[in-house]
């Protein structure tokens, strides 16, 4: 015998504006830097251009991802396509992590002709990216803790926020030394910093692409929760995963010998993982206990 249940939470907020806004200022502002980083010379600044132009094409799969991650389930897709939003949060991972790679390249050539570059210019275009690029981060801040691919587009343009204010120190620095060569150690360190802060993103979206438990649900906690429910004597068949970047399902099996419990058991333990776990979609089976068939996935998380 056999329970179904689901449980579905709010719905993520609506980041559209966000997106609009933060696409919209980030073009305008690498064409700038592009201008003026060509006019001054300056390898920190185009670095930084193609920085924030790597944040653009971010930007766009990330609101994509949240967009396509809304389609309706079907008969083909009996989930939807939620699991698009991990995958951009994926994609703009990898990204951040090619132009960081590509920066840090450039950088190490640079140290072998270093060239002059027009600080003023560098500084007041920098502060510039600081600004934009810290209130477009700002519009992605409360979604980046409950939302993987939110937290994407967060560590994009806080990154690029970081980048420009590098740069802002080099200009300053190189006003006051006449030292050529604090441009490129100044991209090395910037792209160190960003690639440091994205490898949690990159190893999370990973993991979870993968059908990993999600960092934030402690599987063995869930199934000493699910034990201790009157009547459960045996949990096994217990899987976690993430269905998109904001929403967790999990399936289990839980043997109770004196029958089925009723619905009102089911909603009761939904609640349960809802609100100790924000667990949104389980499906619990109950069995009695007579077949001594376990999934042979489950073997390590047997009970």
């Amino acid at each position: 015998m056999s329970g179904l249940h689901h449980t579905h939470g709010n719905q993520p907020l609506s980041y559209n504006r966000a997106f609009g806004v933060g696409i919209a200022l980030n073009v305008g502002f690498v064409l700038i830097e592009v201008y003026f980083g060509w006019r001054a010379h300056s390898l920190a600044l185009l670095a930084d251009a193609g920085h924030n132009l790597s944040d653009v094409l971010g930007l766009v799969l990330a609101w994509a991802g949240m967009w396509v991650a809304r389609f309706r389930p079907d008969e083909r897709h009996t989930y939807g396509w939620q699991r698009a939003s991990i995958m951009a949060a994926l994609v703009n991972a990898l990204i951040l992590l090619v132009a960081m790679g590509s920066m840090a390249w450039e950088a190490v050539h640079r140290f072998a002709s270093p060239t002059p570059i027009q600080g003023q210019t560098v500084i007041l275009v920098a502060a510039a990216g600081v600004l934009v690029n810290g209130a477009t981060a700002w519009l992605f801040h409360s979604g980046g803790r409950s939302d993987l691919n939110i937290r994407g587009a967060f560590l994009h343009m806080a990154g690029d926020a970081l980048v420009s204010l590098g740069v802002v120190i080099a200009g300053a620095v190189y006003l006051w030394t006449g030292w050529m060569w604090l441009d490129p150690v100044m991209s090395l360190i910037i792209a160190m910093l960003v690639v440091f802060g994205t490898w949690s993103l990159f190893s999370q979206s990973l993991h979870l692409v993968f059908d990993g438990v999600p960092a934030s649900v402690d599987l063995n906690a869930v199934k000493t929760c699910l034990a201790g429910f009157n009547g459960v004597a045996e949990v096994h068949d217990l899987h976690i995963w993430a269905i998109g970047a904001s929403e967790t399902a999990m399936t289990v099996h839980l043997v109770m010998p004196d029958g089925h419990p009723g619905d009102a058991f089911l909603v009761e333990v939904n609640q349960v993982l809802h609100d100790r776990f924000d667990i949104e979609h389980a499906t619990i089976q109950v069995e009695v206990g007579d077949t001594g068939q376990q999934c042979r996935l489950a073997n390590h998380v047997t009970a």
